[in-house]
């Protein structure tokens, strides 16, 4: 996130205070339509009432660093993804409450009080993202020269991080920090993730071509709703409501979103006549 601050100047934010139209309709796709997907998908397939849940948790879960970096890589918003990121963190803290004990009362006839740990929430979204962010801005603004000189070093330094970091998902056991599923789990889930993250991809982007949003905020739209923030609905499923069960969609969701975000980036900008590259 450093890295994509290097990209950005405090203008750019400027731009989507000016024009808050494309921030107001990716936030409510993110609050409302998305948990409204989960809800109609998971109604309507036949799979264990505690991935149904899972799906959900996922669903309200908001974009994070990642959608973030994908934002930057293709070109899209990268304020707007900032912007987007730092407010419904903090909206979260109240919309996940409400999304996963409806869920639980829907399907399993319970609720729980459920409340996110303020500090811990607020800490991962802000340390993790908005502050990187902000000083990478911060160092543009007042060494410009030198922000130029590191960025191109940056971005492969970003790169090879994130490919560790799926590798590690990918391939290690448990006690490495990877999945632990096994086949059977990822047969059941894998199509139903699919189905869930190209129908947020397409509302994301489609929300913004219907307002007549620039491309590249439909794109961060897409890209917004599309990655979830697969590490808070770790949290909410395996910490907070201790279930095994409900921590596996959003395992699964990780080891695919980012690279179906990247095949949908790739496409919407060849068919909008844009630069099909990633950033350099």
């Amino acid at each position: 996130m450093f890295g994509v601050g290097l990209s950005l100047s405090f203008s750019d934010f400027m731009r989507v205070v000016r024009h808050p139209q494309a921030f107001f309709t990716a936030l409510t796709v993110q609050m409302i339509a998305l948990p409204s997907i989960a809800f109609l998908l998971t109604a309507l397939l036949p799979i264990p009432v505690e991935l149904k849940i899972g799906f959900i948790i996922l669903a309200a879960s908001p974009g994070g660093a990642t959608s973030g970096f994908l934002t930057y890589l293709w070109r899209g918003n990268v304020a707007l993804s900032l912007s987007l990121t730092a407010v419904n963190s903090a909206l979260t803290l109240f919309s996940i409450p409400i999304v996963v004990n409806l869920a639980l009362h829907v399907y399993l006839g319970k609720s729980t009080d459920l409340h996110l740990p303020f500090w811990e929430t607020v800490g991962h979204i802000f340390f993790i993202t908005i502050i990187p962010a902000f000083l990478g801005i911060f160092l543009r603004k007042i060494r410009p020269v030198f922000a130029e000189r590191i960025s191109k070093p940056a971005k492969l330094i970003m790169l090879g991080l994130l490919a560790i970091v799926f590798a590690v998902k990918l391939f290690g056991n448990k006690s490495m920090g990877g999945t632990g599923l096994n086949a059977q789990d990822i047969l059941l889930i894998l199509p139903v993730g699919l189905i869930q993250n190209a129908a947020c991809l397409l509302v994301g982007y489609f929300a913004l071509y219907y307002m007549r949003a620039p491309h590249p905020a439909r794109l961060t739209g897409a890209m917004e709703s599309g990655v979830q923030n697969t590490t808070l609905a770790f949290l909410i499923a395996g910490n907070l409501l201790g279930n095994a069960d409900m921590v596996k969609p959003a395992l699964v969701y990780s080891m695919f979103s980012f690279w179906t975000a990247c095949l949908f980036a790739y496409l919407a900008n060849k068919l909008a006549g844009k630069d099909t590259s990633l950033r350099h």
